[in-house]
């Protein structure tokens, strides 16, 4: 079981390494983009952090989800 929820969480992580890595590249390389304001005036940085925080949390709920089978619920 431990085996199986490291894996879970290292899928998880990387996951969320990949959307954290592309807010870090996109603001290195492409700051322009980062810049416009596709919606009500807010803009691209704003909006993409935002998403990672509640990315993080809807992983964690993922994860404390698949981790919590085959236990014994008391």
């Amino acid at each position: 079981m431990k085996a199986r929820n490291r894996r879970i969480g290292l899928i998880l992580f990387l996951l969320y390494l990949a959307l954290y890595g592309g807010f870090v590249l996109l603001n290195a390389f492409s700051p322009k983009t980062m810049e416009t304001t596709p919606l009500a005036g807010i803009n691209f940085a704003i909006l993409y952090g935002f998403a990672l925080i509640v990315a993080a949390f809807v992983l964690a709920l993922i994860y404390g989800r698949l981790c919590g089978r085959g236990k014994d619920q008391p």
